[in-house]
């Protein structure tokens, strides 16, 4: 868009610059034709089609290059990024929205609505900032969500919708199962028959039964998806802390209390020793309406 005003510029990137085709032309041959004569990298990127090549390049065509600028700040940004590419995994949010005793729904399963609207409206925006949202079949059997992002004017930025269905039990009409987009994957055991409307991903089975979410999320890893959203409910979540697989928690809590015969946000898994608890540490916290927002990262 500069046009002949890039000539002898500086450019400031968050990540290396590609040097190679994939959706796009090579970044690095753009900014050489580009006549920029140097370039500002916070972060190496860790793509082997990349991997100093971006830069060797940059040198070779006489394009000055300072690198590690911000460098911190930069992997925190594209950690996602640099996480699928490093470990084969996205970078997993996991989305709670509770009372104050960690609750999601009464005895009877009620939930709607525990935290008020600006709770609402956030969880929306995270939506949009995710490659793909998963929840688990319970969450779709219960409340049968459209996983869509509802934010105004952000309506286009839905995310990939994600469901895990061991057996492929879930048949009916379901509104993951409408065929509108944005489109739907299912993760699905080994046998489980494909549908019409959705992608059915097989993943193999965990030793103690269910889908092995480690298999699962180097599955959505290998299919380009950098940043995960988990929803719900309370079993995927346990089965994704209990996998230390949990990077991010986001935690909505209203100023409310329903009691211990209400569903909790994290289900049973097993832990007998306090040395083998997962550990997060909190990076932020918010108010939102009369709920706060907790956000916590792993250690």
């Amino acid at each position: 868009m500069a046009g002949p005003l890039s000539a002898d510029a500086t450019a400031y990137v968050t990540l290396e610059p590609c040097s190679h085709h994939g959706r796009t032309p090579p970044c690095a041959a753009a900014i050489i034709k580009a006549g920029i004569d140097r370039v500002v990298v916070a972060c190496g990127d860790p793509d082997p089609r990349v991997s100093g090549r971006g830069i060797a390049a940059l040198r070779k065509a006489d394009v000055s290059v300072s690198e590690g600028v911000l460098a911190e700040e930069a992997r925190k940004m594209n950690r996602g990024f640099l996480k699928r590419h490093i470990e084969g995994l996205p970078l997993v949010t996991l989305k709670l929205a509770t009372t104050l005793d960690a609750r999601i729904a009464t005895s009877t399963g009620e939930s709607q609505w525990i935290t008020g609207p600006e709770s609402r409206r956030y969880g929306h925006y995270l939506r949009a900032t995710h490659d793909a949202i998963m929840v688990g079949r319970g969450t779709v059997e219960a409340d049968n969500p459209s996983l869509t992002c509802r934010m105004h004017g952000m309506e286009d930025r839905s995310p990939v919708r994600i469901f895990l269905d061991t057996g492929g039990a879930v048949t009916g009409a379901v509104n993951l199962l409408s065929g509108k987009a944005p489109p739907v994957w299912r993760l699905a055991g080994p046998g489980v028959t494909s549908h019409a409307k959705v992608e059915t991903i097989t993943v193999p089975l965990a030793p103690e039964g269910g889908l092995d979410v480690s298999q699962a999320l180097l599955a959505l890893g290998s299919r380009g998806i950098t940043r995960l959203l988990v929803e719900g409910g309370g079993t995927l979540a346990a089965s994704l802390i209990r996998a230390r697989l949990v990077d991010r928690i986001e935690w909505f809590r209203a100023p409310s209390v329903i009691g211990a015969d209400g569903l909790p946000a994290v289900a049973a898994f097993g832990i007998q020793r306090i040395a083998d608890m997962q550990g997060f540490m909190l990076a932020e916290i918010r108010q939102l309406g009369n709920d706060t927002l907790s956000v916590y990262e792993r250690v």
